[in-house]
């Protein structure tokens, strides 16, 4: 469910007419609802209260937003991060940095130290490698970095190859086979609390089948790592449940999940750490943009709107679908091809879509583009980046600036030797 409806045959967020938001932000802008966000948090939580204490820890890259970062914080959700600006911005939210915790497979000794000098919560660490330079930052301040191992448990999560996360062949964790050992070592080492471990199989699931499978390769793991007497508090496992982009997707239930996790886990006798995103955020947003003008094709019109591959970049990355939707729907229909001005056949979000019927000057939004949406954005082809905006039931906010591209090349220098 989110706060984004139809009322006297206009679109509004919550309520506030999109057009309002049209005509005094501009187009394209991104719109959040506030109502939705808390909405889907509290759902969340509630489904994984019967798991007595679990760590939420909402996933930053979905949507890093600093007004999305402290509805969040107010619901009680930490932060999960995978580089040192995304640490910043869970802090400047008002995220406490022991709710905080680092993921990702790159993290760079001054992000390391940024993370320890800021006190976080644990690090997700993917490496042996990682570990051990951890140990070095760590005992060189007389700290103890609470920790966990990242393992990849080779499950295929049934998701797109490029948000696929936990094949043996994928960048992240250390093989499950090899986390044994690995774990051993980094417990002997100073400055390094190893407390638990972790899995992470993938974003946009569908099917709780893979991530069952995960999960009983780690409560194995846990019973290996005690029977030869190392320590484990905690298992983080992770996010990735899919959302619907259209009519006919079903996707797992907050709660059938819970109950899944419940069933795996009992006895594990650790706290259950969680890393959710695009399940909250997804849903919670949508691009709003303007038909710039509808153009003769040789089967289908296309439909030249003034968001880009630039502005949303998930049809062109993954083919994702993404509702396209009038603002002040027409009663008509038409069968079109939808792309935006970019100067590449990939800025494309639909082709022979069958849509409500739009003309030059129309406003539509492209829907559950609240998680890897603005985040993701880039000023290709010299275009600037979009605005974001907040609403709170009838008033809404700038939550992000437009950011021009002549501000963009104001950036730049010409040295004086050309």
């Amino acid at each position: 469910m989110d706060h984004f409806h139809l009322r006297d045959g206009e679109l509004y967020a919550e309520d506030v007419p999109l057009a309002r938001i049209a005509a005094e932000v501009g187009t394209p802008v991104y719109v959040y609802s506030r109502a939705t966000l808390e909405r889907h948090a509290r759902v969340f939580k509630e489904a994984l209260a019967p798991l007595g204490d679990p760590h939420l820890a909402f996933a930053v890259k979905a949507n890093p937003n600093l007004a999305v970062l402290r509805v969040m914080q107010r619901e009680g959700f930490g932060a999960d991060v995978v580089s040192g600006g995304e640490l910043a911005r869970a802090l400047a939210a008002g995220m406490p940095a022991s709710e905080v915790v680092f993921s990702g497979v790159g993290k760079q000794e001054y992000e390391l130290i940024r993370g320890l000098d800021a006190g976080l919560g644990q690090f997700n660490l993917e490496s042996e490698e990682e570990g051990t330079e951890l140990s070095v930052l760590a005992a060189a301040r007389g700290v103890r970095a609470p920790c966990a191992l990242r393992v990849n448990p080779d499950v295929d999560a049934g998701t797109h190859d490029k948000i696929s996360t936990g094949k043996a062949d994928n960048k992240f964790g250390v093989p499950i086979g090899e986390a044994p050992a690995i774990y051993a070592r980094l417990a002997a080492l100073p400055g390094l609390d190893m407390r638990g471990v972790a899995v992470h199989i993938g974003s946009q699931l569908s099917d709780l089948s893979p991530l069952e499978r995960a999960f009983e390769k780690l409560g194995t793991l846990i019973a290996t790592l005690r029977a030869v007497g190392l320590k484990v508090t905690h298992a983080d496992l992770g996010g990735g449940l899919g959302v619907p982009y259209k009519a006919g997707d079903v996707m797992p239930s907050p709660a059938e999940y819970g109950a899944m996790v419940a069933r795996v886990t009992a006895g594990w006798d650790v706290r259950l750490m969680f890393e959710p995103g695009r399940v909250i955020a997804g849903n919670a947003g949508v691009l709003l943009t303007k038909v710039v003008r509808v153009k003769r094709g040789i089967r289908d019109p296309f439909v030249i709107v003034d968001a880009a591959m630039n502005d949303l970049a998930r049809p062109a990355l993954y083919g994702s679908w993404h509702d396209f939707e009038a603002v002040r729907p027409s009663n008509k229909r038409m069968t079109a091809n939808i792309v935006g001005p970019i100067c590449e056949t990939g800025d494309t979000f639909a082709m022979g879509r069958n849509i409500e019927g739009v003309e030059a000057g129309d406003l539509a939004v492209f829907r559950t583009a609240g998680a890897y949406g603005a985040t993701m954005a880039s000023s290709y082809n010299s275009r600037g980046f979009v605005a974001e905006v907040m609403v709170d039931g009838d008033k809404y906010a700038i939550v992000a600036d437009r950011i021009l591209p002549e501000e963009i090349t104001a950036a730049e220098r010409v040295p004086d030797w050309l």
